[in-house]
């Protein structure tokens, strides 16, 4: 029996989009113990993993803080890990790579890089889909790749039963308006119109719900809708799963939510501008679709009703 090591710091999307692989890991490696690296915001998460022995954290401060550095690695050297899947593949855990195996090639720790098709470089691998960047990855190190090109981000659900029922939540729809500060031009600009087009329309039978996260609770008070919080504080990211596993839609920009409701079968809508493509985000599922326009603010809140009207087969 082995000890390996598979890294994923984040972000919320991206760890949604990595189940399936990190489920491949692990079953291609059913007699060794599968441990992960990642983040704090992560920690908590990734322990309700079914498929991993254990979680360990990477308090992930600068590179020029030494010492945090060297009881970090003396951490990760302790477990004598036979392999490496690095699932982030960011300069941070290349240069993990330097310090732990300075050597090694995709038999020992196993990365875009290493895993580089021939002839190809790295940018242009990097306009392939995220999956299908994932799926070679692994299968060049060897991987029998089950779940990776269809993620099952199930196993984060917890119980949120006492939510619903304070709020009583039957069918719903849940939005999620929000987006980094620093993306704004992921934002859609019109969800207060949906939210009054689809109160109109279908005469207030669905609730409208949105989840802030913690720094978008104040936000929240903008839009109009049901604001789902637990005791005044957000959701976390396994009461978030349930709440949007639950819901009848899901209508999203581009963030960490939406590619929750993708990798968790649910139907909805994610909303793009140009900033990137659907496809490299590995976004479109079966139940799940986009809307893509050059410029957001040119969608209308008509076209995204008419969107989700037709994907439910709503009478009106």
């Amino acid at each position: 029996m082995s000890n390996i090591l598979i890294i994923k710091h984040g972000s919320l999307g991206d760890i949604a989009q990595a189940s399936g692989a990190i489920q491949d890991i692990c079953e291609n490696h059913k007699n060794d113990d599968v441990f992960l690296l990642t983040t704090k915001p992560y920690f908590d998460l990734f322990k309700k993993n079914p498929f991993l022995k254990d979680v360990i954290l990477d308090k992930r401060l600068p590179r020029y803080n030494v010492i945090y550095l060297y009881f970090l690695m003396r951490e990760l050297k302790k477990y004598n890990f036979s392999k490496v899947y690095d699932l982030q593949n960011s300069s941070r855990t290349s240069f993990y790579k330097r310090i732990l195996f300075p050597k090694a090639n995709k038999e020992i720790w196993s990365s875009t890089e290493t895993t580089l098709p021939e002839g190809t470089t790295k940018k242009d691998f990097d306009n392939d889909s995220v999956l299908s960047r994932f799926d070679h990855q692994l299968k060049s190190s060897g991987i029998n790749t089950n779940h990776t090109l269809k993620p099952d981000f199930s196993w984060s659900i917890s119980d949120i039963t006492q939510i619903k029922n304070h709020y009583e939540l039957d069918k719903y729809i849940v939005l999620f308006p929000f987006c980094s500060p620093h993306l704004t031009s992921k934002k859609w600009p019109y969800y207060n119109d949906l939210i009054s087009i689809i109160n109109e329309k279908l005469e207030n039978r669905l609730k409208v719900v949105i989840a802030p996260g913690p720094s978008e609770i104040k936000e929240s008070l903008n839009i109009n809708a049901l604001c789902i919080l637990d005791n005044d504080k957000a959701l976390d990211i396994s009461q978030l799963s349930a709440l949007i596993k639950d819901s009848l839609f899901v209508i999203a920009n581009d963030t960490g939510p939406a590619h929750i409701a993708a990798h968790l079968g649910s139907k909805g809508i994610a909303l793009f501008g140009s900033h990137t493509t659907p496809f490299k985000v590995s976004i479109e599922r079966e139940n799940f679709k986009a809307i893509q326009v050059q410029e957001l603010s040119k969608l209308s809140a008509e076209k995204v009703f008419e969107r989700m009207s037709d994907y439910l087969n709503l009478k009106y």
